[in-house]
């Protein structure tokens, strides 16, 4: 839509393309626009998201499957933090169940969490910079951004069999132990992702088409309901890795190695900026967590013997994991079945698409593309 300058409104069809390597080029993303101006250099005036639903009723389908089958259909939903939120669901599942998971799966678990969010922390700001500087330092960064991310997606493959759908977790552990020699390959991969780390560290420092667009206010994100590297660039520090720790994440934290990364000016380079620190610090938590299953004590079973249909006792509840993309969230209902009566999904780019469209009121359309790559939205998560 676009207002003239009597003041009405007419009707214009405006494409955004995102580019073959965008990372949420899967899905359709479809925003609804006021626009004040015309050209480049309109300023957007109001704007709306077209949810376009890829899947055919997710949480429908939920209550035909048995909950192992429910896990696997789960990490389908949100592609980029897959094993995530296979873990949430898990998670929800042993709590309501009083399920205690062994040792040695908790961490092969914490590996693989921080294993994804490196990779999809890898994935948005190497193609990030990648569509927005097409110089040859541009080029390079985003060739070795792929590079580390393949290195740790073969990791991610040699222990799952996937490289993008894990289907690893299990109620009470996982389904698999590690293969031999993959925590040294793991390592390995951790510590070639971690010497480009700088090098996109600066380039997000110094570019200048980042600074000042797409500014979402503290007050904006918690409103909405934002989460993750998204709300945390904006000074909302909420981590559920602290705030409300699972797998292995305490010990982490006390041994300085999971360190929470804020920002407060909320616009797309902090956003950015948020991302590159965080990916610093998995991969130090996967270099750890790779330590920790090399170590003796850690050498039992990686997972419990349940009955061939899990039933889960009559209850609700709840359970949310730290996703990459922002809090995953899971509302189980039980009648006691070997399915879910209610099984209801809290996504995060739900969110984010709301605070977008707050965030971008005052900006010219220009900056538009480039404020949509930093607020992590994928077109799966945001309709049911």
């Amino acid at each position: 839509m676009q207002i003239d300058p009597d003041g009405a409104a007419t009707t214009r069809e405006w494409t955004l393309e995102l580019g073959s390597q965008h990372p949420a080029g899967h899905g359709p993303i479809t925003f609804d626009l006021a626009l004040d101006g015309d050209g480049d250099d309109a300023i957007i005036a109001w704007a709306e998201p077209r949810l376009i639903p890829l899947h055919r009723g997710v949480e429908k389908l939920f209550e035909s499957r048995d909950y192992r089958q429910a896990l696997m259909l789960a990490d389908r939903h949100e592609w980029h933090s897959a094993f995530g939120s296979e873990l949430g669901l898990a998670l929800t599942i042993e709590s309501m169940s009083g399920i205690t998971v062994p040792p040695r799966a908790v961490w092969i678990r914490t590996a693989m969490a921080e294993l994804s969010r490196a990779i999809h922390h890898l994935r948005w700001v190497g193609e990030t910079i990648g569509e927005l500087d097409r110089e040859a330092n541009g080029v390079e960064l985003r060739g070795a951004a792929r590079r580390s991310r393949d290195g740790l997606s073969e990791c991610h493959e040699a222990i799952s069999g996937g490289r993008l759908h894990p289907m690893l977790v299990v109620p009470g552990g996982v389904r698999e132990d590690t293969p031999a020699g993959w925590t040294d390959v793991l390592r390995d991969s951790a510590s070639t992702a971690t010497a480009n780390v700088e090098s996109l560290r600066t380039w997000v420092d110094s570019d200048d088409q980042l600074g000042g667009i797409g500014v979402l206010t503290r007050a904006d994100a918690v409103e909405f309901g934002v989460t993750g590297p998204v709300a945390r660039a904006s000074g909302a520090s909420l981590d559920l890795r602290f705030d409300d720790s699972s797998l292995a994440y305490a010990e982490l934290v006390d041994a300085g190695v999971l360190r929470r990364v804020t920002r407060e000016s909320g616009d797309a380079q902090a956003r950015m900026e948020v991302l590159v620190d965080e990916l610093a610090v998995s991969l130090d938590c996967v270099i750890a967590a790779a330590d920790r299953l090399d170590a003796a004590e850690n050498s039992g079973p990686v997972n419990v013997r349940l009955p061939r249909a899990v039933r889960v006792p009559e209850g609700t509840g709840y359970g949310w994991t730290e996703n990459p993309s922002g809090v995953n969230g899971w509302h189980l209902t039980s009648r006691g079945g070997p399915m879910p009566y209610r099984l209801k999904i809290r996504s995060a780019s739900f969110a984010n698409a709301q605070a977008m469209c707050q965030a971008v009121i005052g900006d010219r359309l220009a900056t538009l593309p480039t404020t949509l790559m930093t607020f992590l939205l994928v077109g799966g998560d945001l309709g049911k």
